[in-house]
């Protein structure tokens, strides 16, 4: 395992996700974060909603993950946002080492 970690998560506009991604890497919580425009079909309320959003994708550290989650629902207008962290088993050293460089 290299300890690096992607955690990702959603949010309802561009605004709010340039706005989370920009402060989750000021804080040093990721190295970076993609920002990918996507359409969800879920149940909420009983509903079954079609709704535009933004995935969040932070390449960060397994040592920042809880960090870093707590971070993501402080500032997250959801009631119950989507975080997921999958860990990394391996890939580009340099890039990997580039992550831990700059979460740490």
């Amino acid at each position: 395992m290299s300890g690096v970690c992607v955690v990702t998560t959603t949010v309802d506009s561009a605004e709010a996700a340039e706005s989370l991604a920009k402060g989750v890497v000021e804080a040093r919580l990721g190295a970076c974060v993609q920002i990918v425009p996507i359409r969800s079909v879920y149940r909420w309320d009983g509903e079954v909603r079609v709704d535009a959003e933004w995935q969040c994708v932070v390449k960060t550290t397994a040592i920042r993950v809880d960090d870093l989650v707590a971070h993501i629902k402080a500032n997250h207008t959801y009631d119950v946002p989507e975080v997921v962290v999958t860990p990394v088993a391996g890939g580009n050293d340099d890039y990997l080492a580039w992550v831990s460089e700059e979460t740490s």
